[in-house]
């Protein structure tokens, strides 16, 4: 077991950190692939859903970075599906869903998100 005492942190929690250092970096085609392979580990369903949350808003920044603003929606509506209020009140998080929700077609949920944090009417 990877994390034994259930803190939460462990090699997982390493490599989400990494896609947020990458983001920041301006180096959002690595944290886009860093991303893809974090969420296909065993240990990714095994992070608190806080934490999870908190990932898919930094991927749904890398994906803008890229101009993948679809890639971007589904990540903030899943990100809203998995922690509310990870996404609805980090002032990080309403940055993003107003980018992809000026950013061109958005999946479903997107607008939907956009109003319930007071972004549109």
């Amino acid at each position: 077991m990877a994390d034994p005492y259930r803190t939460g942190f462990g090699p997982d929690l390493v490599e989400v950190t990494g896609v947020v250092a990458a983001v920041e970096s301006g180096d959002a085609g690595e944290a886009v692939r860093w991303h893809e392979a974090v969420v296909r580990r065993a240990g990714w369903q095994r992070l608190p859903v806080e934490r999870r949350a908190a990932h898919l808003v930094d991927a749904a920044r890398a994906y803008l970075q890229v101009g993948d603003v679809p890639r971007a929606g589904r990540a903030l509506v899943e990100a809203d599906r998995i922690a509310p209020a990870e996404v609805r009140c980090r002032p990080v998080a309403r940055t993003v869903i107003e980018a992809v929700a000026r950013g061109g077609p958005a999946p479903a949920g997107v607008a939907e998100l956009a109003a319930l944090v007071g972004l549109t009417r």
